[in-house]
């Protein structure tokens, strides 16, 4: 390659390789050679000799990237070597002599392995993302498409280095960009790939590898963002859709960033949120909605069902990631700014409303009982439950009328889930955040329905001191329930003489719960606590 060739596509000057040795190397001569060799094969419609020239570039390749392993060492690929054949890849597709078909059968493979060089070096994975731009922009974007979504899925079955991927997805996005029909498949085939890729690398404990980890969802935030553009340009039930999976996209990718093992999550991850929370607005997910669960239920509707589950699977953290936008709009006012939401409004509104609050209280669930949480967004999600349940008066708030039977099971849940904060954690401050939020949640359930959640709870807990906490809570709610709530202030004198005597229908319940502790239904001692555990008083 000259010195003063000229610039590729994606603005990388071919000749600033070479500036220690012009001339090419023996690897770099092969390499040419089988190129040229593809592109005449192609010329003269000698498809069977084609199809083993493009095999030989895609070897050469490989034999670099991934050299043979010695009986002493695993050699590392030459830094020079493999800039030289990615400056031949460059030089063989940009240049106006190649045949259109050798380009086109390069692409089916060229992204495969391209991707590998990305983490050699910074001027190796500008080369590389030069190769795939170029690759995006000549070739068919629904080819490229099925290419690029091929490549992810191989490399994820090979390795966890995020260097490829960003390459990938950065295609993928520029793909989404050029798509000019069937918009809704197109993001269809991409989105669960996407998703997969995004999971796995989230999982992955790579403290020290942050920066790419942040790169990664960046690019998973350009997707969004050609999705939103595709979407401003259709209309009707398709852009309604689309608009819909976009949601459930966000959602998702909101409650990966929020599984992520990085140490001092909310500070390493909040420029993160925030971008994709400015997709909220767009596709019309309020933070009333997310925290009700109101939201996803609808928007859920609106995708079609028409390709049967697997699509709808690779959203499955939609639901938590909806809890999830509100506890970041929680931790951070300038993230509730960016989905244009004033969390105190919202608060408020749950507070005015017991079955709003009820449904509300179900949805943490999804977060506490998680083990996929770090404890630090736990805490959060406690801090906002307890912000939640601020000023409540139970006895005027829940409506004797409504049917609470419906919202047992997600609030026993809930409950589940803040005892498992309470036993789990190793942070006394969270523990005591964990107990009020215990107490506040379980008052705010109607007496007629409070003594079946609290057998429930003591009949399923295998932790005797959980177990004396709910005995606890018990004994406080007696004296409570013996003065009703429209007693007069004149008979309250007597309340108080009387308040020991206990109500007939709260002690018969109270002696069973004594009778469940000292006899357990499947036999065996009393769970009665041994010796003292770290649990609030």
């Amino acid at each position: 390659m000259s010195a003063d060739a000229s610039p590729a596509p994606g603005g990388i000057d071919l000749g600033r390789v070479h500036l220690q040795d012009p001339s090419p190397s023996p690897f770099s001569l092969r390499l040419k050679e089988a190129l040229d060799s593809c592109s005449q094969f192609f010329e003269t419609g000698d498809f069977g000799k084609s199809d083993t020239a493009v095999a030989a570039v895609v070897g050469l390749l490989n034999s670099i990237v991934e050299p043979p392993l010695s009986d002493s060492e695993s050699p590392a690929p030459c830094e020079r070597a493999s800039e030289e054949a990615l400056v031949e890849i460059q030089s063989f597709l940009s240049s106006p002599s190649s045949d259109q078909m050798a380009v086109d059968a390069l692409s089916l493979e060229l992204p495969k392995v391209v991707a590998k060089f990305a983490a050699l070096s910074d001027r190796c994975r500008e080369i590389a993302g030069s190769i795939i731009d170029f690759l995006v922009s000549s070739c068919s974007p629904r080819d490229m498409l099925s290419i690029l979504c091929e490549a992810i899925d191989t490399h994820i079955r090979e390795s966890k280095e995020q260097t490829y991927f960003i390459l990938l997805l950065g295609g993928l996005s520029k793909v989404l960009d050029r798509t000019q029909r069937r918009h809704v498949e197109q993001v269809k085939v991409a989105i669960p790939v996407i998703l997969k890729v995004l999971n796995v690398i989230s999982s992955e404990p790579d403290d020290e590898d942050k920066d790419s980890l942040n790169d990664l969802f960046g690019a998973a935030i350009s997707i969004g963002t050609s999705i939103q553009a595709i979407c401003e340009k259709m209309v009707g039930r398709r852009q309604e859709e689309l608009r819909a999976i976009l949601g459930l996209y966000v959602l998702q990718n909101m409650a990966l960033i929020s599984k992520s093992t990085q140490s001092h999550i909310v500070s390493s991850c909040c420029s993160l949120v925030l971008q994709f929370s400015k997709f909220l607005p767009f596709c019309e997910l309020s933070y009333f909605g997310l925290i009700t669960g109101c939201a996803v239920a609808s928007i859920t509707d609106e995708v079609s069902k028409e390709d049967g589950d697997d699509f709808m699977a690779c959203f499955s953290f939609a639901m938590s990631g909806a809890t999830l936008a509100v506890i970041w709009g929680h931790i951070s006012d300038e993230i509730a700014n960016a989905a244009g939401e004033q969390l105190i409004s919202v608060l408020n509104k749950i507070r005015n409303d017991c079955t709003v609050r009820w449904r509300a209280i179900g949805m943490f669930k999804y977060i506490l009982s998680s083990i996929d949480y770090p404890w630090e967004i736990k805490s959060h999600g406690v801090e906002l439950l307890l912000c939640m349940m601020e000023g409540i008066n139970s006895e005027v708030s829940s409506d004797n009328h409504t049917d609470f039977s419906s919202f047992m099971p997600s609030l026993f849940s809930a409950l589940q889930a803040v005892e498992r904060i309470m036993i789990g954690t190793s942070d006394a401050s969270l523990r005591k955040k964990a107990y009020s939020a215990l107490k506040k949640v379980v008052s705010d359930i109607p007496s007629s329905h409070r003594f079946d959640i609290l057998r429930a709870l003591i009949t399923n807990s295998n932790s005797p001191s959980m177990i004396a906490i709910l005995i606890d809570l018990v004994k406080e709610d007696i004296p409570r329930e013996v003065r009703p709530s429209d007693m007069s202030e004149d008979n309250d004198i007597i309340h108080r003489q009387n308040r020991n005597i206990g109500s007939p229908f709260w002690s018969s319940h109270a002696l069973e719960i004594v009778e469940l502790i000292l006899k357990p239904p499947k036999g065996g001692p009393p769970p009665l606590p041994e010796h003292s555990e770290p649990f609030p008083g």
